[in-house]
């Protein structure tokens, strides 16, 4: 088996389609089809189903699409440890993160960490929370930033950088937007913007009302935070969103009012894999994270 029957397996699995695969690679289409054919061969398996122009994967196709992924991660990964082997400060750093996290935090992360080492590139990766847990522990990135951050998970190591909380974003029109704070059973039977069912903020929000003794009437749903916030702005409904995601602005004809009775929070945190070393510069700005939040924290208190 070769590196190269490999690489051309996983782009016409991808890809579903020979020719177009091929056209990826740069490479004559006949030198794909029988470099696949070579693979099949010696495995002694059919990894595609033909269909005309177009391929899709058998069952075992797809186990072993799986395995060849990660083990081509594994080998972008000891590449790249040669490279950063003499000098991590000029090394490149994969992470991931949710939309939720994309205005503020790792952005004000990195310019600081860049500002330290000036060489250092980023590959950035934003996606759902359930897709990054997933890409950490497959190895298409070994880093990702969520909130909150994930309990018992054996494939992966997570760190906590800071908890922040959840707060009211409201109307300036709504009765309450005068309020100082707002205790959760006020919202009982308030319309609700949230984000769709399978976001994990969702759920966060959603079992504590239902703590509370009701469940939220949901009337508008908004794929990012942006999308949420004009909702709100627009009069539409009611909202609960992370503090953070309000530090740049508020929202025109909206106020952020403080939740009680119960507060909500949530941990924010770096999930690595827990069976793989991190590349140097990772390692580097890993490290960095823990201690640039927890001197943030310092000087906030």
């Amino acid at each position: 088996m070769e590196l190269r029957q490999i690489k051309y397996f996983i782009e016409v699995a991808k890809r579903e389609h020979v020719t177009e695969a091929a056209d990826s690679l740069h490479v004559a289409q006949s030198a794909v089809s029988r470099q696949v054919f070579n693979l099949e061969a010696e495995l002694g398996v059919d990894l595609f189903v033909r269909e005309g122009r177009n391929v899709r994967l058998t069952p075992i196709g797809r186990v072993f699409l799986d395995h060849m992924e990660q083990a081509i991660n594994v080998i972008d990964d000891a590449r790249q440890v040669v490279e950063e082997y003499t000098d991590p400060e000029k090394g490149t750093i994969h992470i991931g993160f949710p939309g939720s996290l994309a205005t503020y935090i790792l952005p004000t992360a990195i310019s600081v960490f860049r500002d330290r080492y000036p060489h250092v590139k980023f590959k950035l990766k934003q996606d759902s929370y359930y897709e990054l847990e997933k890409g950490v522990i497959k190895g298409d990135i070994n880093m990702a930033i969520l909130g909150p951050i994930p309990d018992n998970k054996k494939k992966l190591r997570a760190t906590i950088l800071f908890t922040e909380n959840i707060v009211g974003l409201i109307p300036v029109s709504h009765p309450l937007a005068d309020q100082k704070t707002v205790k959760l059973n006020q919202l009982r039977k308030q319309p609700f913007v949230m984000f769709p069912s399978g976001y994990v903020l969702r759920d966060l929000i959603t079992d504590t009302c239902k703590q509370q003794g009701f469940e939220p009437e949901i009337v508008f749903e908004g794929q990012d935070i942006d999308a949420i916030k004009g909702l709100v702005s627009a009069g539409l409904g009611v909202s609960l969103i992370p503090e953070i995601t309000l530090v740049d602005s508020l929202p025109r004809a909206t106020v952020s009012i403080p939740i009680t009775d119960p507060s909500i929070t949530r941990t924010v945190g770096v999930i690595v894999p827990a069976d793989r070393k991190l590349l140097p510069t990772e390692k580097l700005f890993y490290e960095f994270l823990q201690e640039f939040f927890k001197r943030l924290e310092s000087f906030q208190n």
